[in-house]
């Protein structure tokens, strides 16, 4: 019953700044460990930050450029993307720990959604 719904990927500029959304309805978002992954072309699912109540988590290759956070009373996550590259060319999902857990392994979360496009030009 839990649904997530990313938003506002697009077509961007090496250097340039995007933030991607994702609106969960169902449950008590509140409660929930989230997490946002990434997907390109001929390469495998990878971790990209989460956020939970000890904190935030970055992979080494986004750390210091993307910024996750979230807005109870929307019931949304964020992912502002700076200093875009062109490796940051993905598909980009969010996923939901139900039982406010988070991990880097996209199987140990509950839920997810059909994930937004950010493509970065050179």
């Amino acid at each position: 019953q839990v649904q997530l719904v990313e938003a506002g990927g697009g077509l961007v500029q090496a250097g340039d700044s995007l933030s991607v959304s994702c609106a969960v309805s169902g449950g008590t978002f509140s409660r929930y460990g989230m997490g946002w992954f990434r997907q390109a072309p001929g390469k495998e699912r990878e971790f990209v930050a989460a956020i939970s109540w000890r904190g935030t988590y970055y992979a080494d290759s986004v750390k210091g450029r993307f910024v996750i956070s979230r807005d109870n009373d929307k019931s949304t996550v964020y992912l502002q993307m700076n200093g875009l590259k062109p490796e940051d060319t993905a598909v980009y999902v969010c996923a939901a720990g139900l039982l406010g857990r988070v991990s880097t392994q996209f199987n140990d979360y509950d839920a997810w959604g059909q994930g937004t496009q950010v493509t970065v030009s050179s």
